[in-house]
């Protein structure tokens, strides 16, 4: 289970919130940033492929989520950046790494790997979102889920996330559970709320045209439109092409998305990575 985790470790620094989070293997470190009103489980729910295949995989609760604290200062993706050069900076303060990350946390990602390129060996993007544009139909909606967390709690919340999904009884009452018990993790819900209507109304750089100067290998990964329409296929599209080495991974349409699938996700990783000459450590 995603939620299933050790007592977190602390990244903290002087005026900073603290930010809890977990190291687990040995090997090149992998750092996975999840998505908004997600926690640290979330971006390959709980599986442990990549710590057994030799990578030291270190995840962490962004600001306001799970058992991470509040922020005073808020919630903007320069904010989120920082929090997770803190992290670099106190887990992997030399050498190179691999960033990745599922929609607020692949943005938050490219954010800090587009100032510090020299740092990454390679990206992970899952689920990919900004444009470049502000669209008011979709601010609606997460300032809508927003509310929703404060009026009703993971309930209210995940039945208000289940607008515009499409597909069967089964999928739509998995959604469901995910959505609710992701939310349940987190200690500070209050918080929550706050980043759900302040990080989409952030930019994490200006355009996708600055993606052209990220040089190392960058596997994004798509979902398709029919149960994940908050993660347009089109725009992950968009990324693995103005990326100079972007490569295009998707589930077979019909299937669930592989975003949601942790074990096979990882094995998807391991796979690039280890094409890329980033092999895991033996024993």
């Amino acid at each position: 289970m995603a939620g299933s985790v050790p007592d977190p470790v602390r990244f903290e620094t002087a005026g900073a919130p603290v930010i809890r989070g977990e190291s687990v293997g040995r090997g090149p470190a992998v750092v996975l940033c999840h998505g908004l009103s997600a926690a640290r489980g979330y971006v390959v729910h709980g599986s442990k492929v990549l710590p057994r295949q030799g990578y030291r995989l270190i995840t962490y609760d962004a600001r306001g989520h799970g058992r991470s604290d509040p922020a005073p200062d808020g919630y903007t993706y320069e904010a989120l950046a920082s929090d997770l050069g803190r992290v670099i900076d106190l887990e992997v303060p030399e050498g190179p790494l691999v960033l990745g990350g599922h929609s607020m946390g692949c943005h938050t990602v490219l954010s800090w790997a587009l100032a510090n390129p020299d740092r990454v060996s390679a990206l992970i993007l899952a689920g990919p979102v900004f444009t470049g544009s502000e669209d008011e139909a979709d601010l609606s909606r997460w300032d809508a889920r927003a509310d929703a967390l404060e009026r009703g709690g993971p309930a209210e919340f995940a039945r208000v996330s289940l607008e515009n999904i499409q597909g069967d009884e089964k999928t739509i009452a998995t959604v469901e559970r995910i959505a609710r018990a992701r939310t349940e993790l987190h200690e500070h819900p209050e918080a929550v709320a706050d980043a759900l209507r302040q990080v989409p109304r952030s930019k994490p750089f200006e355009s996708i045209e600055q993606l052209t100067a990220l040089k190392m290998p960058a596997l994004v990964v798509a979902s398709h439109d029919e149960i994940d329409p908050g993660h347009p296929y089109a725009v992950a599209e968009s990324y693995a092409e103005m990326l100079p080495e972007g490569e295009l991974v998707s589930e077979t349409k019909g299937d669930s998305p592989l975003s949601w699938q942790g074990g096979r996700l990882s094995r998807v990783i391991v796979q690039f990575l280890a094409r890329n000459g980033i092999e895991g450590v033996a024993g």
